[in-house]
């Protein structure tokens, strides 16, 4: 029994784009709200040849946009030779096989376009095994729909009586390769950890922000990595790591990582768990955003909410508004100034505000210090090498055995030298 065909692949199709709004959506509906879904489709290659957007007073629970709806839509595939219609919203398995019943042409959904884009994105080994657990996450409760004909019975020896039926079995095949690879990646995690935790002695910045916000531009104006910049959704998916020099001299480590957007589907924010977790684990956030864009509130929110979903919504947070050099009207920049009380208005690709943002940086890094006084031996040279390393010396004094330090240091590096030296003595001092 074949089975049918559900690649993620809209690779050179005509796609024609649908929508249905319900209230409250309509009072606050945008100027273009099918543009983003027409940004994603032809990032995974589809020709955007249509697009329908439907008012109801409540979406249609077995066809979304309504049965006559549907039909209409499959009068307009006819006639434009279609080959996917593309919903902007994530719906059901019932929802799928009714619209394909009527209209006679494949249909996927919102999470169906993103997970196509992030397999032709995926270039690493861990990349590639996220991107496969969240396929078959997205697949599994949609197996009935996937095959015509649900009463096949397995025989043979071995399997002699009433069999299984087909679905029954790749239902288990299913789950047996999710379990696997939730396996194989919990122990990249659990490496990622052990990287993360190796950098302790570092300061620890991560970028983030919307798909196409200029992350991966600004990672390239801070540090010496080459990060790949296009202009388009999900250009990066691996996570990469450079320093950066800031304005006081100190070295920080810098981390890119892959960009949320609306409705991000939630088993991709799970199967990408060891890439964010430099995110998590990070000592500053630059959310970085387009100031461009006319839905930069909305995208700042989608931001925000895969933040709070990683457990980051209360981690110093730098909002950089960039691609001030692409703004055509600067009267909003007050008003964003306004709204996002800690943020910097730069330009990531022209370098204008850079050098505000590593200072502001350097600020935060300097209000988690910790002002103290430490006396060691003179004899301990390696751990006087660490201090005026990882350390800003305010005073030094001897006697004839002991050597007495005025500090600020970073609560990281003071738990680091606790464990590596015995012999020094530690008293807090009030700023």
């Amino acid at each position: 029994m074949k089975l049918k065909d559900t690649s993620f692949s809209v690779r050179a199709e005509r796609a024609i784009l649908f929508r249905a709004l319900s209230y409250p959506n309509i009072i606050d509906l945008d100027e273009e709200p099918l543009e983003e879904l027409s940004r994603l489709a032809k990032t995974a290659g589809a020709n955007v040849i249509y697009t329908v957007i439907q008012k109801r007073a409540h979406i249609d629970p077995l066809y979304y946009i309504g049965k006559g709806k549907a039909q209409e839509l499959q009068k307009i595939a006819v006639e434009m030779d279609a080959d996917v219609l593309i919903c902007d919203d994530n719906l059901t398995p019932a929802q799928v096989k009714n619209l394909e019943k009527i209209i006679e042409k494949k249909v996927i959904d919102r999470s169906e376009l993103i997970l196509d884009i992030f397999a032709t994105r995926a270039k690493t080994h861990q990349a590639k095994l996220q991107v496969e657990l969240a396929q078959l996450e997205y697949t599994k409760p949609r197996l009935k729909r996937m095959w015509t004909h649900l009463s096949r019975i397995e025989g043979g020896i071995g399997t002699r009586g009433p069999g299984e039926k087909q679905l029954e079995v790749d239902n288990r095949i299913v789950s047996r390769k999710i379990h696997d690879l939730k396996k194989r990646l919990g122990e990249i995690e659990k490496r990622q950890q052990r990287v993360v935790a190796s950098r302790k002695e570092f300061s620890t910045v991560s970028i983030v922000g919307y798909t196409n916000a200029g992350k991966s531009t600004l990672m390239n104006a801070l540090t010496d990595v080459d990060a790949m910049v296009e202009d388009k959704l999900f250009a990066t998916l691996d996570t990469k790591t450079g320093i950066c020099k800031l304005e006081n001299s100190k070295n920080i480590l810098i981390s890119d990582t892959v960009g949320f957007i609306q409705k991000l589907p939630h088993y991709l924010v799970s199967s990408f768990k060891a890439t964010l977790e430099e995110t998590r684990n990070a000592d500053i956030l630059l959310h970085v955003a387009d100031i461009s864009s006319p839905h930069i509130h909305k995208q700042i929110e989608s931001v925000n909410i895969v933040l709070k979903e990683l457990g980051c919504e209360k981690k110093p947070t730098i909002i950089v508004l960039n691609k001030i050099d692409a703004l055509k009207d600067e009267s909003v920049i007050p008003l964003l100034k306004n709204r996002y009380k800690n943020c910097i208005v730069i330009s990531a690709k022209t370098c204008q505000g850079i050098p505000a943002l590593k200072q502001k940086i350097a600020e935060i890094l300097e209000k988690r210090l910790l002002n103290i006084e430490i006396s060691c031996s003179q004899e301990n040279g390696k751990l006087i090498a660490t201090l005026h390393e990882n350390a800003h010396i305010l005073n030094r004094t001897s006697d004839d055995r002991r050597l007495t330090f005025h500090l600020q240091i970073e609560d990281k590096f003071l738990s680091k030298l606790l464990k590596l030296h015995d012999d020094i003595q530690i008293k807090e001092l009030v700023p």
